[in-house]
């Protein structure tokens, strides 16, 4: 059973507030109009490494960082004016020369000529802040040459594309009475076109992007995913693959129009890319709507992969789960941006030799 303390030993001042001030983990210190420590607790001293002597010997700008001499002066004198100060932050230098980072507040008592001050030891939050801007500001700078990058290239396939399609036009096909090499001008001029397109989209989805969103707009999601599968149809034939779609439940929804388009190309050439090689690919497509939520779910028979390993590494840069020659590691990621930076998220489920199946839940 716990003692109770007796008031008395308060009035007598065993229990009275040097015992917090001398405990406190935190810098707590009283300081004179003049710029000198008049009492410290051992927090002070432990901080910054000097002893009581040097730190009540000297004034109290002498600790505190030289970027940081003048404002600190500025305010002292704000506090000798009668004005209580809240959260200011400065630096201090350690005797040891390392800089730690306080946070201040302060109450002037006029009639005394004093400031009774406590702080708090910041360093680690501020060190975080200063990696965090770091960091932005690297990936900024690396998302402006990604744009540039995106720009240049688009340029320079832009001309021989260009020039691609007048030899098309130049070809008099009425001359050509072999069908076979009819269809296959035809094929060749339809996909070219279809590039041309697909590179002036991206240019204007990047212009839009450099607003805070992407633009988006009511999308057809029939109409959308029609678009991409003839742009892949060679491939979709070649392959064997059957795609069944079935969007009765959400026809349409609003989202952005080239990022719905790459998400359905990526993730129906990667189902064709990572299928079994003992059957053809069968990939499934359909919108669900419930309790309010859009989704859109699209699932394959292809080779999977192991959830337990590539979890947490799935939509990251450059990751790669099977052996194969044209795999980059980039189309999943590209789908997970595009999702994600819209507002909504994307589930995967997948087991080896029996397919994967990507839930993609857009924002309310």
């Amino acid at each position: 059973m716990s003692k109770s303390i007796d008031l008395k030993h308060i009035s007598k001042g065993l229990y009275n507030l040097d015992l917090f001030f001398e405990l406190s983990p935190d810098i707590l210190c009283i300081a004179g109009y003049d710029g000198y420590f008049k009492k410290i607790n051992p927090a002070v001293s432990k901080l910054l490494g000097y002893s009581n002597e040097e730190l009540f010997s000297r004034p109290i700008n002498d600790f505190v960082h030289e970027e940081d001499k003048r404002i600190t002066a500025d305010v002292r004198f704000e506090l000798t004016k009668s004005n209580p100060l809240y959260n200011f932050e400065n630096r201090y230098i350690k005797k040891n020369g390392e800089v730690v980072w306080l946070s201040w507040t302060s109450y002037p008592v006029e009639k005394d000529q004093l400031i009774f001050a406590i702080a708090k030891n910041v360093t680690h939050r501020k060190n975080f802040e200063e990696e965090r801007n770091s960091l932005l500001t690297n990936l900024t700078n690396i998302n402006k040459e990604l744009k540039q990058l995106t720009y240049t290239t688009s340029h320079d396939l832009r001309s021989p594309i260009n020039n691609l399609l007048s030899v098309f036009n130049l070809l008099d096909i009425t001359k050509i009475k072999d069908k076979q090499t009819i269809e296959i001008i035809e094929m060749m001029k339809s996909s070219s076109e279809r590039l041309r397109q697909t590179i002036n989209n991206y240019v204007d989805t990047i212009s839009t992007t450099e607003q805070l969103h992407a633009y988006e707009d009511e999308l057809d999601l029939k109409e959308s995913l029609d678009i991409v599968v003839q742009s892949i149809d060679t491939l979709v034939q070649t392959s064997g693959t059957t795609i069944n779609s079935n969007f009765s439940e959400l026809e349409k929804i609003r989202f952005n129009h080239a990022y719905l388009k790459s998400i359905f190309q990526n993730l129906i050439t990667n189902s064709i890319k990572y299928s079994r090689p003992d059957c053809p690919p069968v990939i499934s497509i359909y919108s669900k709507r419930s309790n309010g939520v859009s989704q859109i779910i699209i699932s394959d028979n292809g080779m999977g992969f192991d959830m337990d390993k590539v979890k947490g590494k799935i939509f990251g840069l450059h990751q790669k789960f099977h052996d194969h020659k044209d795999s980059k590691g980039i189309g999943l990621y590209l789908v997970y941006s595009h999702v994600t930076s819209l507002g909504g998220h994307i589930d995967v489920k997948s087991k080896i030799n029996e397919g994967t199946e990507f839930t993609i839940t857009f924002k309310v």
